[in-house]
């Protein structure tokens, strides 16, 4: 009896380091990833210090140009102004609201499309120049949180150059004008079009004039442009050409801008927006570039990286069709076929990432959306293979737009599973940890960086796609995605 007790003993302590090894070792397994718990919640604290650094002049210095390419800084907003939330929690909610409505303006503009609805009925609104308005103090705009990039731009002779947002759901570049009829507060001076020898004013029957969705003629006979957002935002002004500079050197004359003097909406801390879409007025079409690519940092980040004309994409992107919507020419949609998590493809029919007949329907890429929305069903199968995979976190509940959060307060670094894109021709996309688990306070809670939407239109979001190279090769319809190509 004695032996047979030494025996179970002798199991006992050998099967102890065994289950050790195998629970050490399943961080390695192909299908988890380790996530740094630690470094997230430091850049929480870090994101609301005040700025100690200036980024004016290295944005200037940084663009360089040469026969066939072009290549200016990234910065996250918040490199740009600080903000001043009162906590980490705040700030969270204020981007996540302002997100909402973007993707309600995104959402809008692709209804309106599919319904025929002509815009030719709608008319710019009417302003007056009130000249107190002229003199309106320059503050932080950080009071309006937002997952918006911008980069430096070079507008007018002589060259002024101002912190833009950059968008590819948008077709007409605009910057806020004097004289203001309402202008909101932004970090540069307001664009004097009087003080620049290229600005010139687009008459009504100009080819620019006529492919503007909402356009009408002033008393003198210049075009009138409004571009609406869909959540309340809107500019509205005239429709000029004028020289586009990046960085000191290289420039193109005669691009069409829209120059605001009646801007409204949550556009706070930029000087305006260029517009990085498909359709014929965006800044790549006009400046006829073959491709476009750039690369987010961190949203939390104080670092910068790089928006690129006509470069050459990096050797190891993941490569997928970009299709169209010939009711929208717009935005940029992908070829998703599918998404894994823990290595195991969900059951999602490929239909739901497909644009149907009616132009309804499929997935794009966008540079503006933070959270990826997905349709209902498809954002049900992702939650729930990822709460399966990851019942050994403790749960928090929910946060806002987000139903799945996990208190991670005490621990360092965590086991997740692995989530990619799939596209079509068997390429996927693998996503770092910090592309879908997301800090949203200071103390340790974080949640699944995904959203359902009911509309028809699913939106890959720029928190997917940070730290990820993105290439839009505008001549052969390709999108590329090269993670680590900051």
């Amino acid at each position: 009896m004695a032996q047979f007790c030494l025996f179970l003993l002798l199991i006992s302590l050998v099967s102890v380091p065994c289950v050790l090894s195998r629970s050490l070792s399943s961080s390695s397994h192909p299908h988890t990833q380790i996530f740094d718990v630690a470094a997230s919640i430091e850049k929480t604290v870090q994101v609301l210090t005040p700025a100690t650094q200036s980024f004016q002049q290295e944005a200037i210095k940084s663009a360089h140009f040469n026969s066939s390419s072009i290549s200016v800084s990234i910065y996250p907003r918040s490199a740009l102004v600080k903000p001043r939330h009162k906590d980490y929690a705040a700030l969270t909610l204020s981007r996540l609201e302002r997100d909402s409505a973007r993707v309600s303006s995104l959402t809008m503009k692709l209804h309106l499309a599919l319904n025929n609805f002509n815009h030719s009925d709608l008319k710019p609104v009417e302003t007056m120049v009130q000249p107190e308005d002229l003199q309106t103090p320059i503050t932080s705009g950080a009071r309006q949180g937002s997952g918006e990039y911008f980069t430096r731009l070079g507008l007018g002779q002589p060259v002024k150059q101002y912190y833009m947002v950059l968008d590819t759901g948008s077709d007409i570049t605009w910057v806020q004008c004097e004289p203001c009829s309402d202008c909101y507060q932004q970090s540069d001076p307001i664009f004097s079009p009087s003080s620049s020898s290229t600005y010139s004013r687009l008459s009504c029957d100009a080819a620019q004039c006529s492919a503007l969705e909402v356009s009408a003629c002033a008393s003198s006979q210049s075009c009138l442009y409004q571009v609406s957002y869909g959540d309340g935002s809107f500019t509205v002004g005239e429709f000029a050409t004028e020289t586009v500079s990046f960085g000191d050197s290289g420039s193109f004359s005669e691009v069409a801008i829209g120059c605001g003097h009646d801007n409204e909406g949550l556009f706070v801390g930029a000087a305006g927006l260029i517009a990085l879409g498909g359709g014929s007025l965006s800044l790549p079409t006009q400046i006829k570039a073959s491709s476009f690519s750039y690369c987010f940092v961190d949203r939390d980040s104080a670092s910068s990286s790089t928006l690129d004309f006509n470069s050459a994409r990096p050797g190891d992107s993941v490569i997928a069709p970009l299709l169209r919507n010939s009711r929208r020419s717009t935005f940029f949609y992908v070829g998703l076929t599918g998404i894994s998590v823990g290595g195991q493809m969900l059951s999602i029919p490929a239909s739901v990432f497909q644009v149907d007949r009616s132009g309804s329907g499929g997935i794009i890429v966008d540079s503006g959306t933070a959270v990826t929305r997905l349709k209902n069903t498809a954002y049900n199968t992702l939650r729930d293979s990822f709460r399966k995979y990851t019942q050994h976190l403790p749960s928090a509940g929910q946060f806002a737009l987000f139903d799945t959060c996990y208190d991670l307060s005490s621990m360092k670094r965590a086991s997740v599973p692995t989530l990619s894109f799939h596209f079509s021709g068997g390429k996927a996309l693998p996503l770092h940890p910090k592309n879908y688990l997301i800090p949203v306070d200071s103390s340790g809670k974080f949640c699944l960086a995904f959203a359902p939407t009911d509309g028809s239109l699913s939106i890959i979001g720029n928190i997917q796609q940070q730290g990820t190279r993105v290439s839009y090769d505008l001549a052969n319809n390709l999108v590329g995605f090269s993670p680590d190509k900051c």
